[in-house]
């Protein structure tokens, strides 16, 4: 069974405190991101899981085992990591099997599940070549195939589409959630790159500075970010936050005032908030709306992708960019001043001393 089980995993070099009280569980099965910027602590994380590191404190359970003394051979897992680690003297084939005859596997044995590996990531015609030979999309697929090939419990990819240009990644973010899907083995990825966590996981955990910041589904995640540094690094491009104050209506309804004239109603929960209270707003950029009343947008400079738009800009008389998302072809000129509004439901509001989003009442929409 590849469930997975961390309790109390905390990991210091020296007097340096990498990752703090982490607490997780993988089903068996689940494709699992962990994502977060550089330094956040994910692939030390990761390489504990491995057995790569040892753990300063805390366990870690494989199935019904707990392996935090397991050495890496012993924990039947199997790592992808950036830089392929292949060796250039041998085939593709030898590739694959090095591990596998280390191990006293039987020829035949051995060579069914090259030929399997091998079938399943279409490297075939690749099997008698050296790394050399080879681009960087087949060269990552083989470092998959000797992944493969030891039929383990769960799969751990260490960012391994950084190396790749932009067509290859998502040719390769394709491969890998195609060979999930087919081989139903967990697999957890390591990303800084949000699309890649958005796109593929069944599951995302977003770390900072060695503390895990929330857990979900990427639905959930985006939806209801738990604070401002989960609801800034999922979503691209990045979610646009504005400095507001509570006002509440004689019927009891919610908003904000966000200055130049104009309230944004919001689904925050009355209990939570009072009014005169700072917040701060958050809107994604295909959260805003133009319309005839709003909040004044000065466009900057616009992006035109063909079957969409990016208008870059700010609040008239602010210096804080602004990020509007169109659908279709849109190309206000520099200067133009744009009214835009979101709706009640798309307004996410968060504490600006805590950082924390604050409650919101039943959902009536998605954020």
């Amino acid at each position: 069974m590849g469930s997975l089980q961390l309790e109390n995993l905390n990991k210091a070099f020296g007097a340096v405190h990498v990752l703090h009280d982490i607490d997780l569980q993988i089903e068996n099965g689940e494709f699992v991101v962990f994502v977060g910027p550089s330094g956040c602590g994910k692939s030390t994380l990761l390489r504990i899981i491995a057995g790569l590191e040892d753990v300063t404190s805390g366990s870690i359970a494989i199935g019904n085992r707990d392996v935090s003394a397991l050495s890496p051979a012993e924990r039947k897992i199997a790592m992808v990591f950036q830089s392929y680690a292949l060796y250039p003297h041998m085939s593709v084939r030898k590739n694959l099997a090095f591990g596998l005859e280390n191990l006293r596997f039987k020829r035949a044995e051995i060579e069914s599940r090259i030929n399997e590996a091998a079938r399943m990531l279409a490297i075939e015609p690749y099997l008698d070549r050296k790394p050399k030979q080879l681009s960087g999309g087949q060269r990552q697929r083989v470092a998959i195939g000797r992944a493969i090939v030891r039929e383990p419990d769960i799969f751990l990819f260490d960012e391994p589409l950084s190396n790749l240009d932009a067509a290859l990644r998502v040719q390769t973010r394709a491969e890998i959630t195609r060979l999930h899907r087919d081989i139903k083995t967990t697999m957890i990825y390591v990303t800084h790159d949000q699309v890649e966590a958005m796109t593929m996981a069944d599951k995302i955990v977003v770390l900072r500075a060695g503390r895990i910041e929330q857990v979900g589904s990427p639905l959930e995640l985006f939806d209801n970010p738990r604070n401002l540094f989960v609801a800034g690094f999922l979503g691209s491009p990045r979610m646009n936050i504005l400095k507001g104050t509570i006002t509440k209506g004689e019927d009891g309804t919610i908003a904000i005032d966000a200055g130049y004239g104009v309230s944004l109603p919001c689904l925050v929960d009355p209990a939570a908030v009072s009014p005169g209270q700072a917040v701060l707003a958050g809107i994604r950029p295909s959260h805003f709306t133009i319309a005839d009343t709003g909040l004044p947008f000065e466009v900057q400079y616009h992006e035109s992708l063909g079957t969409e738009t990016y208008l870059y800009g700010n609040l008239q008389g602010e210096k804080e960019q602004i990020i509007v998302h169109q659908a279709g072809h849109f190309a206000p000129a520099s200067g133009s001043v744009l009214k835009i509004m979101p709706a009640r439901e798309k307004v996410h509001v968060f504490d600006p001393t805590t950082e924390l989003a604050l409650p919101r009442i039943a959902s009536e929409g998605r954020g």
